[in-house]
């Protein structure tokens, strides 16, 4: 979109042409609306039929023991450790096949037009998969997905807080070495309180230096600090959560005048104890400052979640309507790891989708 003219503003202008019908009353389910979701974790959404095709073994009790974190955990690291059993079934092109291709039908039941989705793929080499093997697996998987669905999807691949610089640059050397593919982007993820920086910043400006677009977690398990440091080291085009951002308006401030995009989790801020209810929650605060930010799952299964559940909560604790969900998609496709006619067909079908 044009970065001359605020993405709100051309927003309300193409509302302003295209919907030329009442919208539909607000509590109505968004199933049917249309949707881009940005940060959503592959290892951390296994359907129980996916689990069950892997390991028949697996009870629904198993699964929901294991697998589906509470309401409340202690924090982000105990949020993540839901994640374990899923990456152990993950060590196989099958397994890594099916799980994608299971990703894919619950994209579908979400109506979502396009996603990115992301995963590290050095923790799949338990079974003597090479980490060249472990991308193409999924990447082929993607593409098969991409064929059976129509839905568009990006691979970004992780680095984690706790790897060292080695296995950092060996990520990053990954989405280089799988460009022009389904693979889109760099991220940084996993226990965001527990590990510094450091031994990261030489993958980010490897990154940096041969342009691989790039987000990364901040923002979540710390503070506005951590936020900080990453946008000063790193420089992400966005911030993966970076929901207490609030609590710096400075720093609000340069996230709006730098376009930078937060990529929000409600549900998933609740469960890793960052807010104690819903209403405490910043997104309605964030959006009302101009920041640009999109609704996401972050994990499907450990979230127990959906996005059309998303949606839905937000709408109803912030009364939102219609048109802020669009803007949110629409942000949300502007700062997509896409290339522009990808862009611009999703942003008309969006368009299209919020009209009627």
């Amino acid at each position: 979109m044009n970065r001359h003219i605020p993405i709100r503003q051309l927003i309300a202008l193409s509302l302003s042409l295209l919907m030329t019908r009442p919208a539909p009353c607000q509590s109505a389910p968004p199933a049917a609306w249309p949707k881009v979701q940005l940060h959503l974790h592959l290892d951390c959404s296994l359907s129980y039929a996916v689990v069950k095709k892997i390991d028949p073994s697996i009870s629904p009790e198993d699964y929901q023991r294991d697998f589906i974190a509470p309401a409340r955990c202690t924090d982000l690291r105990d949020y993540i450790t839901r994640a374990i059993r899923s990456i152990s079934l993950m060590q196989t092109k099958q397994s890594l096949r099916w799980v994608t291709l299971d990703l894919f039908r619950q994209l579908q039941k979400d109506h979502v037009l396009y996603a990115e989705i992301r995963f590290a793929p050095l923790q799949h080499l338990q079974k003597g998969l090479t980490p060249e093997e472990v991308v193409t697996a999924v990447n082929d998987a993607v593409a098969e997905g991409i064929r059976n669905t129509g839905i568009q999807v990006g691979v970004i691949l992780c680095t984690l807080r706790h790897y060292s610089a080695e296995q950092s640059m060996t990520t990053v050397q990954l989405v280089e070495k799988f460009r022009h593919t389904h693979i889109v982007g760099f991220d940084i993820a996993a226990d965001e309180a527990g590990y510094p920086i450091d031994n990261h910043i030489a993958a980010f400006a490897y990154a940096r230096e041969r342009k691989i677009p790039c987000t990364a977690h901040a923002g979540e398990a710390k503070g506005p600090a951590s936020v900080r440091e990453t946008l000063d080291n790193f420089h992400p085009s966005r911030i993966g959560h970076g929901v207490r951002s609030i609590e710096d308006t400075a720093l609000v401030s340069y996230l709006v005048a730098h376009h930078i995009h937060l990529e929000i989790c409600p549900s998933s801020n609740l469960q890793t104890n960052i807010y104690n209810s819903l209403g405490d929650h910043p997104i309605h605060r964030l959006y009302k400052a101009g920041v640009s930010l999109s609704i996401n799952t972050d994990a499907y299964t450990i979230s127990n979640t959906t996005l059309n559940r998303e949606y839905q909560l937000v709408m109803a604790q912030f009364h939102w309507s219609k048109q802020q969900l669009l803007t949110c998609n629409l942000e949300a496709i502007d700062h997509a790891f896409t290339d522009d006619k990808t862009k611009k067909e999703i942003r008309e079908r969006l368009l299209q989708g919020y009209k009627d």
